[in-house]
């Protein structure tokens, strides 16, 4: 199947360049495996136009609607492997037998969250219990507010979290070790730590957190928590494949302005990227992947499908 434009990841700055590349009336392939952080979060709050929230569900459904009406086709499956030949990008599906081709690839494969699998949990994400202190931190504004995390990298969202409140709780749930220089800056905010490992959390109705019970029976109450285990999942493999430079925690390095990669008419956008893992963040990367993606099509030599199509 042959494309001017593969995008593989049909979250937020996947679904934005392919809304983007669709009014450019490209044709563009979205593989989309149905994962990752949009699906679990059930309400963004910090959207201009959503003053209530508005779930990342409902946001990907419209976005795949909107793209659609613009001629993006969609496939729902997983891309294994890529490579370049004759300057066009080859993506390798898993259930699909034949190739996908395209003159330019856009990862938009984003981060995944580590947690533990504790019930009453993934319910909560986005309504009571969040990941990002910058997106989500006025949400714990003067609330008894749980850390459920790991470390050091726990200790450091306690404290991040002290901005907005003086009640707060740190249950290190993997027991792992705090540094001094954190335990001390934990002490001098006056916040709890607790080296226990956390059962279940606990819940009044659906979506709504009202602390945890510790493996001992010991109930901690609190109305809004944050997790922070560290050693999330940076989805690059792909860009590794293709040779693109990252980081050392798999982050891509992309040019500031067109977010192209290190590799030509590779472009990568979103949370694994290197910024604030915002959505709004996501949006316009993939509003800018899509500028300078259509501007290289152009170079290329590329005409819309339409026009090649004699559509007017």
């Amino acid at each position: 199947m042959q494309s001017d434009v593969i995008i593989v990841g049909g979250g937020i700055a996947g679904l934005q360049a392919a809304i983007q590349l669709g009014r450019y009336m490209h044709k563009v392939i979205v593989v989309d495996s149905g994962n990752g952080r949009s699906v679990l979060c059930k309400s963004y709050q910090n959207l201009i136009g959503w003053p209530d929230g508005v779930s990342g569900s409902m946001l990907r459904a419209t976005g795949r609607q909107q793209a659609e009406k613009l001629g993006v086709t969609f496939i729902e499956d997983e891309v294994i492997s890529v490579k370049r030949q004759d300057n066009e990008f080859q993506a390798t599906l898993r259930y699909q037998h034949q190739p996908i081709q395209g003159s330019l690839l856009l990862l938009a494969t984003g981060v995944m969250d580590r947690y533990a699998p504790l019930p009453g949990l993934v319910e909560c994400f986005g309504l009571s219990v969040y990941v990002c202190p910058d997106c989500d931190g006025f949400e714990a504004r003067d609330r008894h507010t749980i850390v459920i995390g790991s470390g050091d990298t726990g200790a450091s969202m306690a404290m991040a979290l002290a901005y907005w409140t003086d009640e707060i709780t740190f249950v290190n749930h993997e027991l792992k070790p705090i540094s001094k220089k954190y335990m001390s800056q934990l002490t001098e905010l006056k916040i709890d730590i607790i080296d226990k490992a956390i059962r279940k959390v606990l819940t009044a109705e659906v979506g709504r957190f009202i602390g945890v019970e510790l493996i001992s029976g010991e109930q901690i109450s609190g109305e809004r928590a944050f997790i922070a285990f560290g050693g999330n999942e940076v989805r690059s493999d792909l860009a590794s494949q293709l040779g693109a430079e990252r980081l050392e925690g798999g982050h891509i390095v992309t040019d500031p302005r067109t977010k192209m990669t290190s590799v030509p008419h590779l472009w990568a956008a979103g949370d694994i990227g290197v910024h604030s893992e915002m959505l709004s963040v996501a949006m316009a990367e993939g509003t800018l992947s899509a500028v300078w993606m259509h501007k290289a099509l152009v170079q290329l030599g590329h005409k819309s499908a339409s026009r090649v199509a004699g559509v007017t």
